[in-house]
């Protein structure tokens, strides 16, 4: 069969790829050996961000509770919340299969292997096309850890992709995003969790005063947080599992019922056979230019097998952005500007740059920030500590970073995001009223207090 666009997997950069493909009037096919959707809708962002609501749902009752407010068969069921996560997944699954279908793309299971820069096989078939893109994706790395191959030891997608992973007390090695979230799930429910992690923070490649107030209030709720702590080893006796670990020139342990391991992904390209087309690799992820072409023009890449940012909507941006290439039209996404987020309690979202990595730059910026505390919708949802802060310019006074530790932050860092976008500067964002009560008012507060006068901010003291 001959095609315009072959597009190898169907995760969220894949099949959004072929879609825009379809929309530009190419003959269009998508290949995929497992399901659709990928990690991001199997065994990543959807079903970890539905257990969490769950979770949620559930120390929501609980601060109920406290607060004196009649609360009855408040008790988390853990096969319950998987068995809503497995709702959800399947909705999700079968409305993008729905979408592929009505814009007449063909689906083919099964896995691909060029043979050539202009043909692959899949299922003992051979298939042409005048382009392709490869966004087999990613899977997790597991570190070579003594114990890391024993029972109970699993990575994000065992502990996703199942009930089985009931644990009462969990040993979580890595404190990026995926340590950080599952620690909250566990931790929601009532289950012992300890967080082990190799670097000096948590969210190491996110602000520090982000990585130092969740530190805070994980502790606050029940979770051991260790930092600068190398696991050394993992074992098993009586039921239970040891994991070993040096910090600060001494030897710690700590027993649980399981250990999830969450210390990176690495690329997929098994069976892919990328050198018969040509293709170079570095480090088993494939090399890319600023179009997403790899070493072969008519050969794309996109997403977690390229080793660059490895999220979900980066991967859209990128296949939509690489299919315009190929048909030559103009970009209508930017890539580059790719929002951060974690879905803690509370949440955690980024775009742009620091105000530390300003200066690393040598670029003068001005800060604004907003102690949440004082926002009315963050006292009505008993939200914990948290704030907002936006990085401004100097010279310009145009938004070139947000980092947002409040309710809903996920959702406010669309605006932040179209604001860098637009290059709007801090007297432009001053002009936009939002509604009362919510959280998104603290942006213009925020905003504000780039000129030292935030109207919700207690003034200096005066000497």
């Amino acid at each position: 069969m001959q095609y315009d666009l072959i597009v190898i997997g169907a995760g969220p950069g894949g099949y959004v790829a072929a879609i825009r493909a379809a929309q530009l009037g190419l003959k269009t096919a998508v290949i995929e050996r497992a399901e659709v959707g990928g990690t991001c809708l199997n065994r990543g962002c959807i079903p970890t961000k539905t257990l969490m609501h769950s979770a949620n749902l559930y120390r929501e009752l609980g601060e109920a509770a406290k607060m004196g407010i009649n609360v009855t068969g408040a008790n988390a069921d853990f096969k319950a919340m998987h068995a809503r996560k497995a709702q959800v997944v399947e909705q999700l699954r079968s409305g993008v299969a729905q979408l592929l279908k009505g814009n007449g793309i063909d689906v083919i299971e099964g896995t691909a292997a060029f043979t050539s820069a202009e043909a692959i096989t899949v299922n003992g078939e051979t298939c042409t096309a005048k382009n392709f893109i490869v966004a087999t994706g990613s899977k997790p790395f597991v570190p070579p850890i003594p114990g890391a191959d024993l029972p109970g030891v699993v990575t994000s997608d065992e502990m996703l992709d199942t009930d089985s992973c009931d644990f009462n007390e969990l040993v979580i090695i890595g404190g990026g995003v995926i340590g950080v979230e599952m620690a909250s799930v566990y931790n929601g429910i009532d289950r012992k969790v300890t967080v082990i992690e190799a670097l000096d923070r948590i969210l190491a490649n996110m602000d520090r005063e982000i990585s130092q107030n969740l530190t805070m209030i994980m502790k606050k709720r029940g979770v051991a947080v260790n930092t600068a702590s190398t696991v050394t080893g993992i074992t098993a006796e009586g039921g239970k599992l040891t994991c070993t670990f040096e910090r600060k020139g001494q030897t710690e342990s700590v027993s649980a019922d399981g250990v999830l391991i969450c210390v990176g992904r690495r690329a997929v390209t098994e069976g892919l056979n990328p050198e018969a087309a040509g293709i170079e690799l570095e480090r088993e992820r494939i090399k890319v230019n600023e179009n997403y072409q790899t070493s072969v023009p008519n050969i794309y890449a996109i997403g977690d097998v390229t080793g660059g940012i490895q999220l979900a909507h980066a991967a859209e941006a990128q296949g939509i952005a690489a299919v315009e290439h190929i048909c030559g039209v103009t970009r209508t996404v930017d890539p580059s500007l790719v929002p951060g987020c974690v879905y803690t309690s509370p949440e955690i979202a980024t775009v742009g740059i620091t105000a530390d990595e300003a200066k690393q730059q040598g670029k003068a910026v001005i800060t604004g920030k907003y102690i949440m505390s004082g926002n009315g919708k963050s006292i009505i949802e008993n939200e914990e500590r948290g704030f907002i802060k936006l990085v401004f310019d100097a010279e310009s006074e145009k938004l070139i970073g947000a980092q947002l530790m409040c309710g809903r932050a996920t959702d406010m860092i669309g605006e932040l995001v179209t604001a860098i976008s637009a290059g709007l500067t801090k007297t432009q964002m001053a002009l936009a009223l939002h509604p009362h009560p919510t959280f998104c008012e603290g942006i213009t507060e925020a905003v504000h207090a780039a000129d030292g006068h935030s109207i919700h901010t207690m003034p200096p003291r005066k000497r």
